[in-house]
């Protein structure tokens, strides 16, 4: 609507080729951020600090650019054979971010019992749970393909669309991140002090009656 507003209106071209612009701008910084993002998490989280700890540098640099092509390409594979409109793919992205990620970065700053096998077990659970239903609903891959879908969606659980089954796959997340985390060993305590202090404001002292 933003983009087509200044048309609307009859604005001048140069009006229009401004925001036009602008937009552009504003895809290709944001796409730039998540393209770094998830290359370091590739190189840095994924291979140095799990997989190969002695990687060098260059190596480093390497699987960056590996993760960035990858990424590269299934971004614009999705971009000529979208899923569905713009708001329906922003929709299943959240989605997936919510069953995964949201859970574990909430319960790692305010809950001091949540530990590593919680958190991934969470995860785990969340996201696979959401690519199932968002597969079988949005793609048709379990019902015979994408002709399929249209007869579908009578058979939605609990009547949950899969732009907003994220939701459902997050407090399943949650669920299960809490109860594991309580059925393994807790952090170390250095991990649970780490927690404390990002909950309380540096300087903070103990609150004045007024």
């Amino acid at each position: 609507m933003v983009l087509a507003n200044p048309e609307i209106a009859n604005l001048p071209a140069w009006v229009i080729a401004l925001v036009a612009a602008g937009g552009l701008a504003a895809a290709l910084s944001t796409a730039a951020g998540l393209l770094l993002v998830i290359s370091t998490a590739i190189s840095r989280d994924l291979i140095k600090m799990q997989i190969k700890p002695d990687i060098s540098e260059k190596g480093e640099l390497m699987w960056a650019r590996i993760g960035a092509f990858i990424a590269v390409i299934i971004a614009g594979y999705f971009g000529i054979n979208p899923p569905g409109f713009v708001a329906a793919v922003v929709a299943l992205a959240f989605g997936l971010a919510a069953a995964s990620f949201f859970p574990a970065i909430i319960l790692g700053i305010f809950d001091k019992r949540m530990n590593m096998q919680g958190a991934i077990s969470g995860m785990v659970v969340g996201i696979s749970l959401m690519v199932f239903y968002m597969l079988k609903f949005k793609f048709g891959i379990f019902d015979g393909g994408s002709d399929a879908v249209k007869g579908l969606t009578d058979s939605w659980w609990f009547g949950i669309s899969p732009e907003g089954f994220g939701t459902v796959a997050m407090f399943v997340n949650l669920i299960v991140s809490l109860a594991v985390s309580r059925m393994t060993p807790p952090p170390p305590q250095e991990v649970q002090e780490i927690v404390e202090d990002i909950r309380i404001p540096r300087g903070a002292t103990e609150a004045h009656v007024h």
